[in-house]
């Protein structure tokens, strides 16, 4: 089973619950209807990875997306993720009207930084940027959130239980696009001004 780190400790997520659309301008980037229920769709433990790939049978997307890790039914840590995606593929399946698992849930499909804990911590003033060799392409946070972090937890738990180490990735703001490989992904969440972490990635 995959693994992620959490402040000094290894914990393994059984899924990974991702919120799709919850950026209004990310919705009309891809030219999506906007949302009036939350979107959403799991990755399986199978999907976790710490190395960023460039195809998966196609050219592979970036999505920047905060993520928290749940214990005990609640949050406790926060960090950075990538949804990747195969746009491609799941605008076919979008077109057809059918789930868009294939598209989200491959192997290497989430990939993450460190998890560090909450402990004083506002979530309200949670936020992110993605720089692409070294251009700044994807800024937001929970400012910008259609639905909030709490609002997403509640409902998460109306239809499933929550195990800990379990992931929730809460959706990305605009600026979405192509990995390529050689990229230089630097990824930095913040609360407030604050830097909380920063990751870089190299796209293979």
């Amino acid at each position: 089973m995959k693994t992620v780190r959490f402040e000094e400790q290894q914990v393994t997520p059984s899924k990974v619950l991702c919120v799709g659309r919850n950026y209004v301008e990310h919705v009309k980037e891809l030219n999506n209807a906007m949302p009036d229920q939350m979107v959403v769709f799991n990755k399986p433990n199978s999907s976790i990875s710490s190395t960023l790939r460039a195809f998966h049978d196609e050219p592979l997307h970036y999505e920047t997306e905060i993520c928290f890790v749940v214990e005990s039914g609640q949050y406790v840590g926060v960090g950075l993720g990538l949804d990747l995606t195969k746009r491609e593929l799941q605008s076919q399946l979008k077109q057809k009207q059918l789930p868009w698992e294939r598209a989200k849930a491959f192997d290497g499909s989430a990939v993450f930084s460190r998890f560090v804990s909450l402990d004083g911590l506002d979530v309200e003033q949670l936020s992110l940027e993605l720089f692409i060799n070294c251009v700044r392409v994807q800024c937001g946070g929970v400012a910008q959130m259609m639905f909030k972090p709490a609002m997403i937890l509640q409902e998460l738990q109306s239809y499933t239980t929550l195990i800990d180490g379990d992931i929730v990735m809460t959706g990305t703001p605009q600026g979405v696009g192509v990995v390529h490989a050689g990229d230089v992904f630097l990824g930095r969440l913040k609360c407030g001004d604050h830097v909380l972490l920063e990751i870089e990635w190299l796209a293979e």
